[in-house]
């Protein structure tokens, strides 16, 4: 991790998921190293729905940050470390990776809140039935983000399907 980002600058906070098309980070750390600024990956476990009662609200808000710690989500967060290390170290940007617990779209926004981040920037779903399925259930993080965030959001698109890509 380089620290090369300038005082204050807000940062960047990307979202990230195993196996995920890579022009997502290249796009989100190529911005970082323009904007001169940090870059805060976020990776939520969706697993991890741990819940906090806001009496302002007439609904339960996810918590931000996950309390389990087990072998699956240390595996998870190395192989994301190494391929943010990858993308990013070369550039010479200053990132991190924060582990986050909960419905993706919302913990982002709330990440992105806590930092005073400039941006958020979210891959589109990768193509496919399974992952429209998916979608159709739970939802776009970029869509409900788009709706409900006042900050900007950058939405990468996928070029083509991970299976799909040739190894070079």
């Amino acid at each position: 991790m380089s620290d090369e980002s300038t005082p204050g600058a807000p940062p960047l906070v990307a979202g990230v998921l195993p196996g995920q098309s890579p022009e997502v980070l290249q796009v989100a750390s190529a911005l970082a190293k323009t904007l001169a600024t940090r870059l805060i990956c976020a990776y939520v476990d969706e697993a991890s729905y741990l819940v906090e009662w806001d009496p302002a609200r007439s609904a339960h808000r996810l918590s931000l940050h996950p309390e389990t710690d087990n072998a699956e989500i240390r595996a998870v967060t190395q192989e994301l470390r190494h391929s943010i290390a990858s993308t990013c170290s070369p550039l010479g940007i200053d990132w991190t990776l924060q582990l986050l617990a909960g419905d993706p779209a919302r913990a982002l926004g709330r990440l992105a809140g806590e930092v005073g981040a400039a941006m958020i920037v979210v891959g589109t779903p990768e193509p496919g039935l399974g992952h429209r399925i998916s979608a159709a259930l739970n939802g776009s993080v970029a869509a409900w983000l788009s709706h409900h965030q006042d900050r900007p959001i950058l939405i990468v698109p996928v070029r083509a399907p991970v299976h799909h890509r040739t190894k070079t």
